[in-house]
């Protein structure tokens, strides 16, 4: 059943061909909706929804979400990123551009954010022990993670995911973005480039759509509802859709798996840590090895262990 439906009302009174010219009438605004969305937009809802119907998702229910009208194309989304990988690209070529080993994201070391992780921990001393003990993982960690994901759940994104997620995957070819693209960024030396980078990003992007889909089915929530990062990240623990699918815990016993939920959080970190080689006596290299699987940056894991240390040290005010 779709999360979101159109009922149908009419009187008693109401005739057969009546009825009939109602039913078909709505079915037509519900297909124009839809073509004109992605005809307005620049995104071809149509063809993503051919692509999920294939793959195993029932089409009157895919097309039904795409044809609300909160589901609005985001070419940002995409150019963004792209941006993102020049960069990237422009540092790894450019030895002189790198990121020093050692860097950090120092407005995380301060005192006052230290101290600030620190009373976090003592408010929620029970439950990251509970999540500690199970999958032995330093409360430290856990709350550092927290921290740099989201300032310990204030900031959890304010997009709606199913957007991101679909406008992304709506961009498996970079005409449909070139024009949202700032003049000259596209040369001939990075055109290949973008192309590929841009199809492989459309393709991720898919399969955590379908891992929302999933997820919101089984959790019984509306996948137009939720909303987190640019990139599509849900709740304190920022988890993508589909680590929420495999690595995700209903700790609290609500039976939901909610990553807005800081017993779930907490778990569903210590437990995707652990599923990715964290062990009670692991060494350095291998905590850096495994909290770069949570997030692929070497200044993210330079700034987790740093403030894990900070607050073992637990610094005066």
């Amino acid at each position: 059943m779709l999360p979101r439906t159109i009922l149908i009302t009419s009187r008693r009174k109401a005739g057969i061909i009546g009825l009939r010219f109602l039913t078909a009438w709505l079915v037509l605004i519900l297909w124009g909706s839809l073509g004109t969305l992605s005809t307005a937009t620049g995104a071809d809802w149509i063809l993503l929804t051919e692509r999920l119907s294939a793959d195993g998702f029932p089409r009157q229910e895919v097309e039904g979400l795409f044809a609300h009208p909160e589901v609005l194309f985001h070419p940002d989304v995409m150019t963004d990123k792209l941006k993102e990988l020049l960069l990237a690209r422009e540092r790894e070529s450019n030895p002189l551009a790198a990121t020093p080993r050692s860097a950090t994201y120092r407005g995380y070391l301060t005192n006052q954010t230290i101290n600030r992780a620190l009373a976090f921990t003592k408010e929620n001393m029970a439950l990251l022990q509970q999540a500690a003990a199970r999958h032995q993982v330093p409360k430290e960690i856990i709350v550092s993670i927290l921290l740099v994901e989201t300032r310990l759940g204030a900031d959890t994104g304010h997009h709606y995911v199913f957007n991101r997620l679909a406008s992304m995957a709506a961009c498996r070819d970079l005409e449909i973005i070139r024009t949202h693209l700032a003049p000259g960024l596209v040369t001939a030396e990075n055109e290949v480039f973008l192309h590929q980078r841009c199809q492989e990003k459309a393709d991720w992007a898919y399969e955590e759509l379908k891992a929302l889909l999933c997820y919101a089915r089984r959790e019984g929530i509306d996948p137009l509802s939720l909303r987190g990062s640019m990139y599509g990240a849900i709740g304190i623990c920022q988890f993508m859709p589909s680590n929420l699918l495999v690595f995700g815990i209903d700790a609290d016993g609500d039976g939901r798996t909610d990553p807005f939920s800081k017993p779930d959080a907490f778990h569903s970190i210590a437990n995707y840590l652990r599923c990715h080689g964290w062990r009670e006596n692991l060494n350095h290299e291998g905590r850096r090895k495994v909290i770069f699987a949570y997030n692929h940056s070497t200044v993210y894991v330079n700034t987790v262990l740093a403030i894990a240390e900070r607050m073992r040290e637990k610094p005066k005010p």
